[in-house]
């Protein structure tokens, strides 16, 4: 089985995806790390094609971890540089039919909680439950910047540019799946959003 969450930025979808996979026992991956693996990848290389480096690019999630080329990049990859690197090449037809390859073939087997942008819609869109986190501009602001330590009016402009380029983009632009479930996380805590996704994936596989 396979839940599919996606969200845009500071809506909590790595802190509950994580957490669920960990309660209920299955396998996790952050889709995002792939792209900001990339961004990472683009910065270094700026004369690189996105696309060619998506390609090549030996991408490793090992737990909470993220290995690039063999070196742990798991902090590299969370800059505001890098986040907004990886929005670019996001943009990108063949970084994303690239990485959605490289994607699919890691969840094609086996139980997954897999958090994006485009999970529901293009990575998995038979995944038996999508569940599409939001939170208010505010809210996803605060948190960001309790993350990073960067001041939260910063953070919010820059989230508001990278909002739109993601749900304005060409390829997999940032939506909810037709059928998925969304869930406001404003007011709640992430127990809480684990604990009532916790219980529709349960519902979905019978159980």
């Amino acid at each position: 089985m396979l839940i599919a969450i996606d969200g845009p930025a500071g809506a909590g979808k790595s802190t509950v995806a994580r957490a669920l996979a960990r309660e209920l026992g299955w396998s996790y991956l952050d889709s995002g790390a792939m792209y900001r693996c990339v961004g990472l990848l683009s910065l270094r290389s700026p004369g690189a094609a996105p696309a060619e480096l998506a390609r090549t690019a030996d991408i490793r999630l090992d737990g909470d971890r993220v290995v690039l080329a063999g070196r742990d990049v798991t902090q590299a990859i969370r800059t505001p540089e890098v986040s907004s690197a990886a929005s670019r090449v996001a943009a990108d037809a063949g970084v994303r039919e690239a990485l959605v390859a490289k994607q699919r073939a890691l969840v094609a087997s086996g139980d997954w909680v897999v958090e994006g942008r485009d999970i529901g819609t293009v990575v998995a869109p038979d995944a038996e439950l999508k569940v599409f986190l939001t939170a208010s501009a505010q809210e996803r602001a605060q948190r960001r910047a309790l993350q990073t330590g960067a001041d939260a009016t910063r953070v919010r402009s820059e989230q508001e540019r990278r909002d739109a380029r993601d749900s304005t983009r060409a390829h997999s632009p940032l939506a909810p799946a037709a059928d998925a479930v969304v869930l406001d996380t404003s007011e709640i805590s992430a127990q809480q959003a684990i604990a009532q996704i916790a219980a529709l994936a349960r519902a979905a596989a019978g159980r």
